[in-house]
């Protein structure tokens, strides 16, 4: 009878066990004192690694998803007579939600998982204790570079999914489909509110962009330091990342729209 009970009382320890040391961990890597001769070098590198090669499936996927939102909004907005609206339909699905959340999906499956490959590999091989014996700190010199290049590449990689979004949409509306090119570019301009659709828009890729990067850090820096330790670890960030974006977006998007 009390199997149940206590089984459930140690996943719930368990569970603030952990949350704890993630919270502990954020805060010891974000008040590290930096030094700046020092942190540009590898916060580039990592710009680098978790940025720019995450580009090219970035900006396929983006072209991709504008040419299918396109696609499904023309056939549907035509039942209405209301197919000039395609700019308008696609401009703001892509800004306020797809945008931010594929690029942050994307980001997790790409970035996330080799930042816990990486950061894993490291723990196995011992190069974080050796780091510590040389009195180095790993949270400043491996960490931090990574949280901060997540937190910073996310918005950026967000807007150019954008871009490559609309600029699918316009190949399969205009191009392909003969909606008016004015029509089109004109209603999408007077649809879309920088503050309440940009903006937000990039503020849940800010905040996307920083719980897959701390998540993927954390999973990698104390995963099992083994082959079998570094998979599970992986897959763990993937998932992990997935759910919290979903979860976030329904919270930030109640928290935008005012309904809260």
């Amino acid at each position: 009878m009390m199997r149940p009970v206590a089984e459930f009382g140690r996943f719930g320890l368990d569970f603030l066990t952990r949350v704890g040391r993630a919270g502990l961990f954020l805060l010891n890597t974000l008040f590290q004192q930096p030094k700046l001769h020092q942190a540009w070098p590898l916060l580039s590198m990592q710009l680098y690694r978790v940025g720019i090669l995450s580009l090219p499936i970035i900006l396929l996927s983006g072209v991709f998803v504008g040419m299918v939102v396109s696609l499904q909004g023309y056939h549907t907005l035509q039942k209405f007579g209301a197919e000039q609206e395609l700019g308008q339909l696609l401009a703001l699905s892509v800004v306020r939600e797809l945008g931010p959340v594929i690029t942050a999906l994307l980001f997790a499956g790409r970035a996330g998982s080799a930042l816990t490959a990486e950061l894993g590999l490291m723990r196995a091989t011992s190069q974080l204790s050796s780091l510590e014996m040389m009195a180095v700190n790993p949270l400043w010199h491996i960490v931090s570079p990574r949280l901060w290049a997540g937190f910073i590449a996310m918005p950026i990689l967000t807007i150019l999914f954008n871009i490559m979004s609309i600029y699918g949409g316009q190949l399969v509306g205009v191009d392909w489909l003969g909606v008016d090119a004015g029509s089109f570019w004109n209603n999408m301009q007077t649809a879309v509110d920088f503050r309440l659709d940009i903006v937000n828009g990039l503020i849940k890729s800010v905040v996307f962009g920083f719980a897959v990067t701390w998540i993927a850090v954390y999973q990698g820096f104390f995963s099992e330091p083994n082959a079998k330790g570094i998979a599970k670890a992986t897959t763990k960030t993937v998932v992990y990342s997935s759910l919290i974006i979903l979860a976030l977006d329904f919270v930030l998007t109640a928290v935008m729209m005012g309904g809260w």
